[in-house]
């Protein structure tokens, strides 16, 4: 009973300590200061002011994504966190993608958007969000948002758990890379034409 009772404890432990270092790593002081910082350290290493190219900034006219996250933004070395304002023009998609080191929590500021997750066992979660809803994206998982609208374009505001959430396209990944024509047609149940003309697609 003794040994079965120290084997869930050393289990329990052991989730524990992958938990613990699942994440950004911990640090030892209060922020980290590139050795490379130019003048005093003030309140100006602190502050991003790259967002503000958006004020007043006419929509794009495809999606765009604007970072705030370790290398646009230094201070956030240490701090497990990082921004991105998600630009939607009507009709438009982020492709499916994951972040292999960060959750991502999604705030709708404006318009209307098709979210969604694809879990490890293949089960699609979706929704549809109005202005002012909030989703999560599981770290690591497949993920996507899609403006359907044909009218009214959508702004979005994501925060993620990881000062380098790291990004990895779907889309990309898989048809823009030197992986083999034949077997990616073999993957995918299809032929190389078919492979190339997506790879091409892509290229444009």
């Amino acid at each position: 009973m003794a040994s079965t009772k120290n084997f869930v404890l050393l289990l329990v432990s052991c989730a524990t300590l992958q938990i613990s270092i699942a994440g950004d790593p911990d640090i030892l002081s209060d922020f980290i200061v590139p050795p490379v910082l130019k003048g005093p350290l003030d309140g100006n290493f602190f502050t991003f002011t790259g967002m503000r190219a958006l004020v007043n900034a006419p929509f794009p006219t495809t999606f765009k994504v604007t970072k705030a996250a370790m290398a646009e933004f230094p201070a956030l070395n240490g701090q497990s966190v990082s921004y991105a304002v998600l630009q939607f023009p009507n009709s438009t998609v982020n492709p499916p993608h994951t972040h292999p080191r960060a959750s991502e929590l999604l705030f709708l500021l404006m318009g209307s958007l098709e979210v969604g997750f694809v879990d490890t066992t293949n089960k699609l979660f979706t929704q549809t969000l109005q202005q002012g809803d909030i989703f999560v994206f599981p770290k690591g998982l497949v993920h996507f948002q899609f403006n359907r609208d044909a009218n009214i374009p959508a702004l979005a505001l994501s925060a993620f758990g990881s000062a380098n959430a790291g990004t990895v396209s779907v889309p990309n990944s898989v048809f823009n890379t030197t992986i083999d024509d034949q077997a990616l047609a073999l993957s995918f149940k299809t032929d190389v034409a078919t492979i190339q003309k997506i790879k091409s697609g892509l290229s444009g």
